[in-house]
């Protein structure tokens, strides 16, 4: 568990529920140990370490057990619990070597004398096990050890099974930051209700997050029913953010990438999501740890990309665009913000940061261009007073809301051809 859900239960006893969850999984993979069809209460799981979603077990496992088949079982077990790695340190005992004849003494070939690579594993070191690498049997032939390490293939999209309460999920990336994503984000989310459908929007911009403010919900903590988080209403959106779980505005999201991921599942997992037609998650702009994880962990129905038509944010967009085609989700646009300014002095409309780049990377990479937003001061003012364009002016929206409503019209009207594939046999 992370730190924001420790200090949102209890202050005071900030090692409890990670201690908790270690005890969980330590039962699970016991669990799993003695189930196995080979050695049964022989094998145990004698220390478990977690770093955010992965774990690092020692194993004492019966000699003829098979470390393949126990790190596949326990990675399926374990992954219910929102662990994604799962690595082996096996101690197996020397299977038992034929005892010498009566009169092996008399002859002139004598039996080999034990080496440090024929020894027991338990005997190896002293006063405990020897640690060896995940899945590698100790008292196997010095041959045999020389094989790779069992490694675990990253999921795919395609085996990622459909949110139960969730019938899309959107993601709206940026391949830089200061484009307007964010705000493009959240107008599209209002834009989507505004059309009848039940929405939630989900902030996995973790070092960043800005959608409390934007929705006026900025300093509201989400409440806890049950160990999982209650999504914040705002302006009728189901929205939770990791903003909404820190201390202060200035307080820094200091994190190195594995904890930062899996607060993001943290985020996803352990939320009571309403039902939902779409949820909208605002992610982080660049190609990094996050989105990875998001492409492997999450089952999006496609993704929307903003950019800006200046050259160098065309550049990154694309690596964006390559991110997402390399693991299989399907771009359903592109969104061109801050196209054109209109002074409001004069008039005059100038394209500050250049023309036609959305059309260009549009074409390169055959998706539709969903829309061309402007630049202007009244969006950037409304989104800084929580109340987005869309639902300005009492709900009635402000001069520039068509432009979000246009888009989430297009993606209504594409969105079926990317949905997920369901067998559970609800009917939405």
């Amino acid at each position: 568990m992370f730190n924001f859900i420790k200090k949102s239960m209890a202050k005071n006893d900030k090692n409890s529920e990670k201690s908790l969850q270690s005890e969980q999984l330590f039962a699970v993979a016991n669990q799993v140990l003695q189930d196995h069809s080979a050695g049964g209460q022989d094998n145990k799981v004698t220390a478990i370490k977690q770093y955010g979603d992965s774990v690092t077990l020692d194993l004492r496992l019966n000699a003829d057990a098979d470390p393949e088949e126990v790190h596949r079982q326990l990675g399926l077990a374990l992954q219910n619990y929102g662990i994604n790695e799962v690595n082996l340190n096996v101690s197996l005992p020397a299977k038992p070597k034929t005892s010498p004849s009566s009169h092996s003494h008399a002859t002139s070939t004598q039996a080999p004398s034990m080496t440090s690579d024929d020894m027991p594993a338990f005997a190896s070191t002293k006063g405990g096990a020897k640690t060896l690498p995940k899945t590698v049997n100790a008292a196997a032939p010095k041959s045999q050890t020389d094989e790779p390490p069992i490694t675990k293939r990253a999921p795919l999209q395609s085996s990622l099974q459909p949110h139960p309460r969730i019938k899309h999920i959107l993601v709206v990336a940026s391949g830089k930051g200061g484009v307007g994503k964010s705000t493009t984000t959240v107008n599209i989310a209002l834009a989507l209700q505004k059309l009848g459908n039940k929405v939630g929007i989900l902030d996995a911009d973790i070092y960043g997050p800005s959608m409390p403010s934007m929705l006026g919900v900025e300093g509201v903590k989400p409440q806890l029913e049950n160990e999982q988080f209650v999504p914040v209403e705002a302006h009728g959106l189901a929205m939770l953010s990791i903003g909404s779980l820190l201390d202060g505005d200035n307080t820094p999201v200091a994190w190195r990438g594995p904890k930062a991921t899996g607060a993001l599942m943290q985020l996803f997992n352990q939320t009571n999501w309403p039902m939902l037609d779409y949820l909208v998650i605002d992610m982080p702009p660049g190609t990094g740890d996050i989105q990875l994880t998001l492409a492997q962990r999450i089952p999006v129905t496609g993704a929307v990309i903003v950019t800006t038509p200046q050259h160098i944010a065309l550049m990154d967009a694309q690596k964006g665009i390559e991110m997402f085609n390399k693991t299989s989700i399907p771009v359903i646009g592109v969104v061109e913000n801050m196209a054109l300014h209109t002074c409001s002095n004069c008039g005059h409309t100038e394209a500050i940061f250049g023309a036609g780049g959305g059309e260009t990377i549009s074409e390169a990479y055959q998706v539709p261009l969903l829309g061309q937003l402007p630049l202007a001061s009244t969006i950037r003012a409304q989104a800084d007073k929580g109340e987005p364009s869309v639902v300005a002016n009492q709900g009635d929206g402000d001069d520039y809301a068509h432009f979000y409503v246009e888009i989430a019209q297009k993606i209504e009207a594409n969105i079926a051809k990317f949905a997920k594939q369901r067998n559970d046999g609800r009917i939405f």
